[in-house]
């Protein structure tokens, strides 16, 4: 069943004070888990350049995603048509994918606990650059929970973790494109440092 899926993202300095912040809300911790995300290209290396996402995740469950750019954009929040269905066997669906022509083009990993709270999503990522807020829910909600939370909305990101990397990346001269804990267990990432090029700012 495909859906509209709309969220921001904010870069945390304390994420234990965060975290006790989304459980004074009343928000119910689902647990923490290390995520797996391998991204699939297609022959061309199209889905990029369309802002396309098609990923395979593997956690407590293994998920198939496609991501898509929504009819109507917007700047207050990141919004996308999204695909995604539960699937038994991450291996096999990954032999599925190379057969009929897509090629795994990035691993990027994450530890993430997720909190539901009525009509929103928390998720508290850890990155290997650094750690972050993700909010999914409706626009009017989301900015609500991130003034409640005292979150700057000028701060806000919309890019995805993969389009913050191509950030880092860059400033750094960094020369992997997989995006492990194991390829940064010796990079001190500065990440504050860029937050005014991934921020959407005023709007």
């Amino acid at each position: 069943m495909e859906k509209l899926e709309s969220e921001v993202k904010f870069l945390l300095a304390d994420i234990r004070s965060l975290r006790r912040k989304i459980l004074d809300l009343g928000a119910r911790s689902q647990g923490r888990f290390l995520e797996q995300n391998l991204r699939f290209e297609d022959t061309n290396n199209s889905l990029k350049d369309r802002k396309c996402l098609l990923r395979l995740r593997h956690d407590q469950k293994s998920t198939l995603t496609f991501k898509s750019p929504p009819p109507e954009d917007s700047r207050q929040v990141k919004v996308l048509k999204e695909l995604e269905v539960e699937i038994s066997d991450f291996a096999t669906m990954r032999r599925i994918l190379e057969s009929i022509g897509f090629h795994c083009q990035q691993v990027y990993e994450k530890w993430r606990e997720t909190f539901t709270f009525k009509n929103a999503l928390f998720c508290l990522d850890t990155m290997p650059y650094g750690n972050f807020l993700e909010i999914e829910g409706a626009e009017k909600h989301i900015k609500q929970y991130a003034r409640r939370l005292g979150l700057p909305w000028d701060g806000r990101i919309l890019g995805n973790y993969l389009e913050i990397f191509d950030i880092i990346r860059k400033e750094l001269d960094l020369k992997f494109t997989d995006v492990t804990f194991d390829n940064f267990k010796d990079i001190d990432v500065p990440i504050q440092n860029y937050l005014h090029l991934m921020a959407a700012g005023p709007c």
